[in-house]
């Protein structure tokens, strides 16, 4: 009585929802029930009620999880299909007891309409069931193709196969079943030695263009005795669909398009042409000879990518050519991997040509009172008396003093003012974009505080967040950074397209400028 009395509490106080309330009153009557049944021993029976309705709710709890995972469309095409099929069926009896009857209107009418009814079912339900079906998934997974040997091997096979045929000899048609079973051999033979076997490409974060990198590809057999022979890894082939794709828009119907008394609105249908795919990573096959049971082998794999950007690689396909190289038997494996490739570098003997004159400027602009000794000069009559060498005085007979750098305010800036497409030629401007990439590594290994401003630049001011911002940069209509760059002590260099002249004159005093 004390569980019922709870029950009741509980129920007066919160305000639950209708389902909760139904369980409750579930749980009730089964305590009830139990109460009554055995009054001798009230919390024996508690417990057992309480056991039924979990009991209950544990069974019920499948079904809904069941029925929340069928897909009720393609059950939905499935009955409908069997519909279709049931009246085209039962049509073509109907068309044929009219043909025997003589009836020939109504045997065409019938058998026209299990036509169309068997048709219309073939159109709209057949290729989506088809879709779903695992075996559709199987073969995506483990496609393959014939080689040449194969094409040859099956020339091979026809021509005995005619040969037995025309000449009725049983040992002909023994050598036409080994050879065919052959090749359902190999076909099993390959599809095994690829079942199981684990893929894994180890790039870096970051490389840069026309310099080689080091990738690792490893491929590991899990399987306690039995190896595998002969695997190849390679990107996976490119699809062979339409590179052009139609798509609907929406217009406004106007009539007469002059005066525009009404308009409605429309759709047009227009041709996009889609954009190709980023560059792959991986585009060399890597070959594995021999790969022993609970092993993994790791190949390294040298790469050259010609170009700065984005590459990316969405899977990578294991194929095999074992026992007999008659198919090539692949698998798909999804393995998703990205890299960032920076500019390339500027030659030595380029950037020595420049870097100079960018030292020159610099050590002039951050010329002052410091402890790193910038230069000994002669004595001005504003130089205060602690500054006089005295040993350079002793040697020279004239007045010397130390001039110092300032070691607060030895900051860079590098900054690229990106031009409008069109202004400098790609070549122009691949140039550019590797200068100011080589510039960055280079000061970012001396002893200045350096940062970075440019166009559309949101990074912040580590290397890797500017190499990347050039990495990806094209020429874009965009406000010219220089207008909007605030004057600071910064010194700044910066590469741009705008002709001389047209720099403001805060900025040009404290720059380095080079021009695309």
């Amino acid at each position: 009585m004390r569980a019922k009395c709870f029950i009741k509490k509980a129920g007066r106080k919160q305000n639950v929802p209708q389902t909760e309330a139904t369980e409750a009153i579930s749980f009730h009557l089964n305590v009830r029930k139990a109460l009554l049944v055995a009054p001798l021993d009230p919390v024996i029976s508690l417990v057992s009620a309480a056991t039924l309705c979990h009991t209950n709710a544990g069974m019920a709890n499948p079904f809904k999880s069941l029925a929340a995972n069928i897909d009720r469309e393609a059950w939905l095409r499935f009955f409908l299909a069997l519909a279709g099929l049931a009246l085209a069926f039962a049509a073509a009896v109907f068309s044929a007891a009219a043909s025997e009857a003589g009836n020939v209107m109504a045997t065409v009418i019938f058998a026209s309409s299990a036509l169309l009814l068997s048709g219309v079912v073939g159109v709209l339900s057949v290729p989506y069931l088809f879709r779903r079906v695992v075996a559709a998934r199987v073969r995506a997974a483990l496609d393959y193709e014939v080689t040449k040997e194969g094409t040859a091997y099956l020339i091979v096979i026809l021509v005995i196969g005619v040969a037995a045929l025309n000449t009725a000899n049983n040992l002909l048609f023994i050598v036409v079943a080994a050879m065919l079973s052959a090749i359902v051999f190999s076909g099993f033979a390959s599809a095994h030695n690829l079942r199981r076997l684990e893929l894994d490409v180890a790039i870096p974060h970051n490389a840069f263009a026309e310099r080689p990198i080091r990738v690792r590809v490893s491929l590991e057999n899990p399987r306690a005795w039995i190896p595998c022979f002969s695997v190849t890894v390679q990107p996976p082939a490119d699809g062979k669909g339409k590179k052009r794709r139609w798509e609907w828009h929406k217009t406004r119907f106007t009539f007469p398009k002059r005066q525009q008394w009404f308009e409605l609105p429309d759709y047009t249908l227009r041709r996009k042409l889609l954009q190709p795919p980023p560059p792959k990573i991986l585009t060399t096959p890597v070959y594995f000879a021999f790969v022993p049971a609970g092993y993994t082998i790791t190949a390294p794999v040298e790469l050259v990518f010609p170009r700065r950007g984005q590459y990316s690689q969405e899977g990578f396909r294991v194929s095999t050519r074992f026992p007999f190289s008659f198919l090539i038997k692949s698998r798909r494996v999804e393995l998703e991997r990205e890299l960032v490739v920076y500019p390339a570098m500027v030659a030595p003997d380029a950037l020595l040509e420049i870097l100079p004159l960018i030292t020159g400027e610099y050590l002039s602009f951050v010329r002052g009172r410091g402890s790193e000794l910038y230069r000994i000069r002669e004595y001005a009559p504003d130089d205060m008396a602690r500054h006089v060498d005295w040993k350079a005085t002793a040697k020279t007979g004239s007045l010397k003093v130390r001039e110092y750098t300032r070691e607060d305010e030895r900051r860079l800036r590098i900054v690229f003012d990106n031009p409008e497409p069109g202004r400098v030629s790609p070549e122009a401007y691949e140039r550019a974009v590797s200068l100011a990439a080589s510039l960055a590594c280079h000061f970012a290994q001396e002893n200045v505080d350096l940062s970075f401003a440019g166009s559309n630049y949101t990074g912040g001011q580590r290397l890797d967040d500017f190499l990347s911002h050039l990495a990806l940069i094209q020429p874009l209509p965009s406000e010219w950074v220089l207008e909007s760059m605030p004057v600071s002590t910064d010194f700044n260099v910066i590469l741009t397209s705008r002709t001389p002249g047209s720099i403001p004159n805060p900025i040009w005093e404290c720059s380095y400028v080079v021009y695309m």
